[in-house]
């Protein structure tokens, strides 16, 4: 399985240091929990992880290389990434969209074919949008709009998912099924990486989580240790209590 290690790595914007010599291996098998104020750098790092921006200082090795020396096209095959915000330029069906996600996998001028399809319905069924096949993008609302942006994740069938807030625009159940969703697919030996606002989908679905504190500090490290009632006020500036709930604990700010 593809594995992303970074060595180093430091993330800037602007003259702000927002992550400093980040050390962390994402392998197959996890889900990490990426959590921090606005402005922390989430995205940021989500972006110079996956190739698209370049670190202030580091690398980013896909399978002991550097990532900006591989073809987009071979990462493309491997790491996925939800964007937070999509703009939809050219007219397009839900099936037509969906399908976006087979063109790493196609030859050049190469169709989609019967199995492509298949996959498509497949994972427009996961996320709840079967049926919909047809409908064009002005016609879907936001919470729709963000499932098919997971369905096309899903078509595309990378080893590792790196998405930001991938569960913004999604009603209560809707939030549920992606985080279940994302949990089943590092069950099945994916590494799903996803920037999240919320502590709790954070402590329920997600084996490590990566704090970013926005002033350079990180903290990375299993779930159930890294999230504390000290290290979540710090990361958000407010007071935070652990409350046992039935069998599992949750964070409410105090």
């Amino acid at each position: 399985m593809t594995t992303i290690v970074a060595k180093q790595l430091d993330v800037t914007a602007g003259d702000r240091v927002l992550v400093e010599n980040l050390n962390l291996t994402l392998e197959a098998g996890s889900f990490v929990a990426v959590l921090g104020c606005n402005g922390a750098g989430k995205t940021s790092t989500l972006h110079v992880l996956a190739g698209l921006a370049p670190p202030a200082g580091g690398q980013v090795l896909m399978d002991g290389m550097d990532i900006s020396q591989r073809r987009r096209r071979q990462v493309a095959r491997e790491l996925g990434m939800l964007m937070q915000e999509y703009e939809d330029p050219f007219p397009a069906t839900v099936m037509e969209t969906a399908l976006v996600g087979r063109h790493p996998h196609l030859d050049f001028w190469q169709w989609e074919g019967p199995s492509d399809v298949r996959l498509a319905q497949e994972a427009l069924s996961l996320v709840g949008l079967e049926g919909l096949q047809d409908r064009d993008l002005d016609t879907l609302s936001g919470g729709e709009r963000r499932r098919l942006a997971m369905a096309t994740l899903l078509v595309q069938d990378p080893s590792i998912l790196l998405l930001d807030e991938p569960v913004s625009h999604l009603d209560p159940s809707y939030q549920r099924a992606m985080m279940r969703l994302l949990r089943q697919r590092a069950d099945q030996h994916a590494c799903v990486v996803a920037s999240l606002h919320d502590v709790n989908a954070a402590a329920r679905f997600c084996d490590q989580s990566l704090l970013l504190f926005g002033n350079g500090r990180w903290l990375y490290g299993p779930t159930a240790s890294v999230l504390t009632e000290e290290n979540l006020g710090e990361l958000y500036g407010l007071p935070m209590r652990a409350v046992q709930f039935e069998s599992r604990q949750i964070f409410v700010d105090a």
